[in-house]
């Protein structure tokens, strides 16, 4: 009989009925790192015995800043075994809220994954206390490493740690997540172990069958790869951390992976690469390229004999060499944290990657609703995953209810009870609509909708995602709000923008002069114009304005997470959008 999971450290004996040699996996520093299922469960009861003998105990607060690797887990499970709370540090987290973390959360161990990040961090703990204790995953000079406390706790045999594992309980803190927003200080999430258990009991209709071997690139500081990790292993599924992007392609190569978690810019930049190695092609090659590629796009789950007559030969001529360029193993990908182009979505399902598009949020633990096998609706982000409400305010809004929503804001029950009310439904921030009354469809986050001068309301991510489709553009942030029109502050695809421009002729010394030549500028105008036909008049961008740095969660312009700080990129570029406005002073907004 199975063993009952009723908090997240029951999977590990769960995962002790049915032992394998490479049970938790990571690539650090080149190399492949492999934990069976004994010497992971053995690590963690080592760690918290460890972390025990230093005074950690129910309630304690241990923060991991670290990239993925199996240690993150190891850290994650030992702490939260013996009831204390973990607070996952993202790796590219500013100063100031690395200290407001620390002292919010009032952490007093850290978990760090190398040099780098202990030169980060040192200086935030020492400022807000001395006394946090801070070790160290990878070797670092005059640092403590984590096989201090592991040692320690391997020859503490008098700890019984299930007496410590019997006081946790299912509605018990197991984390606290502090989402760094796109405005504001961070807000520390209090997720309950019921909420993580219940949502991943929940989303294994996201895994078919065949669905054996995990890849994992996304922060596990994000709710969504730790909950996905926890799927994994219920699941029975080979965990398996890919370095970093840069070698994500070996990487994968490596690991074949059936299964992997993503957001939809990579998807988006996997299919430019492909995109412009097709239009490289020259004869019949070309022709059966774009061929294959036009079928995929009119791609439906129900098409019929005919259609699917001719998608078998574009897979074999064409989408068998997209396979393989994610391995060749691929059974589905799960996408989540922005809104997936529903065109991206069949040309994948074509390639036969199938892309389950879901939605949820840090509050939320994270997963509302997802597509699946047998209910999958392009254009929506699924159907309600068991137990969990939805509803439609009357102003647009979604709320939810169920065992996926947080226990509140931490420290911040004025925050809390702005976002739950009495009914106890979680109102999300978000704008949609449920079609055929089962699929949700989010159209944009309710904050974000501005209206022009002209009262017009304008969704932006709506249009932000549309102008993504063209690869010439890598990002793009739709504005206007008072003003007569929308406009849009694009950074271009600089590696596709310059092959382009090679073809033209056109001379350049950098970024900065290759966005003010007149041709470019004529082509970004082409591609918006194009992209604009189906959107009401007064919703089309008139106006918009090149950049020649791209935005990054360094540069403040990007949270964690990759959505857009508006009000930051506003700020820094307030002169050309003043000037977007001056140099239109003459036109008339349409109806």
């Amino acid at each position: 009989m199975a063993a009952e999971i009723t908090r997240v450290f029951d999977l590990l004996k769960y995962s002790l009925e049915k032992p394998k040699q490479e049970f938790v996996n990571g690539k650090i520093h080149g190399k492949w790192v492999n934990y069976s299922t004994a010497e992971f469960c053995d690590a963690v009861d080592y760690l918290s015995r460890g972390l025990i003998k230093v005074g950690m105990a129910k309630g304690g607060r241990v923060a991991v800043m670290s990239h993925n690797r199996p240690e993150w887990n190891i850290a994650d499970f030992a702490a939260n075994q013996i009831g204390a709370y973990q607070i996952p540090l993202y790796p590219t987290l500013a100063e100031h809220d690395i200290k407001f973390i620390l002292k919010d959360a009032e952490v007093s161990i850290i978990f760090v994954a190398d040099q780098d990040l202990y030169e980060k961090i040192k200086p935030c703990a020492d400022e807000v206390n001395p006394n946090i204790k801070i070790y160290s995953f990878s070797e670092v000079n005059g640092v403590d490493n984590w096989k201090v406390l592991t040692d320690s706790g391997k020859s503490a045999t008098d700890i019984n740690l299930d007496d410590y594992k019997s006081k946790v309980s299912g509605e018990d803190i197991l984390t606290l997540i502090y989402t760094s927003g796109t405005t504001g200080t961070p807000k520390g999430v209090m997720l309950t172990h019921k909420n993580l258990v219940s949502n991943f009991l929940n989303s294994l209709v996201i895994i078919p069958e065949g669905g054996k071997k995990g890849l994992s690139f996304l922060p596990l500081s994000h709710i969504f790869e730790r909950m996905i990790i926890y799927l994994y292993l219920y699941n029975r599924t080979d965990v398996y951390y890919a370095e970093s992007m840069e070698t994500i392609v070996a990487d994968i190569q490596h690991v074949k992976p059936n299964l992997f978690s993503t957001v939809p810019r990579l998807l988006e930049k996997v299919y430019d690469k492909i995109m412009e190695k097709g239009k490289s092609l020259t004869g019949i090659k070309k022709n059966i390229f774009f061929w294959s590629v036009a079928l995929a796009e009119q791609y439906t789950i129900d098409a019929g004999a005919w259609y699917n007559f001719k998608l078998s030969i574009a897979r074999k001529l064409v989408f068998k060499k997209w396979q393989e360029a994610l391995g060749g193993e691929i059974v589905v990908i799960v996408s989540g944290g922005a809104a997936l182009n529903p065109r991206l979505a069949r040309i994948f399902w074509a390639a036969g990657m199938p892309v389950f598009e879901g939605y949820g949020l840090t509050e939320t633990s994270p997963v509302i609703t997802v597509n699946r096998m047998g209910g999958t609706m392009f254009g929506t982000v699924g159907e309600v995953i068991t137990g969990v409400e939805v509803k439609i305010a009357p102003d647009g809004e979604v709320l939810t209810r169920g065992h996926q929503v947080m226990k509140g804001y931490y420290n911040r029950p004025d925050l809390t009870k702005e976002a739950i009310d009495e009914d106890g439904w979680f109102h999300t921030g978000d704008i949609g609509e449920l079609i055929d009354g089962r699929f949700l469809k989010i159209t944009d986050r309710k904050k974000e909708m501005f209206k022009t001068a002209g009262g017009k309301y304008i969704a932006p991510q709506m249009l932000e995602n549309k102008y993504k489709e063209s690869i010439f553009i890598e990002q793009i942030m739709v504005l206007g709000e008072n003003r007569k029109f929308p406009s849009a502050l694009i950074v271009p695809n600089f590696e596709t923008l310059k092959t382009w421009a090679g073809r033209k002729g056109i001379n350049f010394t950098n970024h900065a002069e290759l966005i003010k030549n007149d041709l470019v500028l004529t082509k970004y105008n082409e591609e918006i114009e194009a992209l604009s036909i189906g959107f009401g008049k007064w919703e089309q961008v008139k106006r918009f304005a090149l950049l020649p740095t791209e935005w990054s969660i360094i540069g403040g312009e990007l949270t964690p997470k990759l959505s857009l700080k508006r009000k930051i990129i506003t700020e820094k570029n307030i002169d050309i959008i003043e000037k977007i406005y001056k140099d239109a002073e003459s036109y008339k907004a349409p109806n």
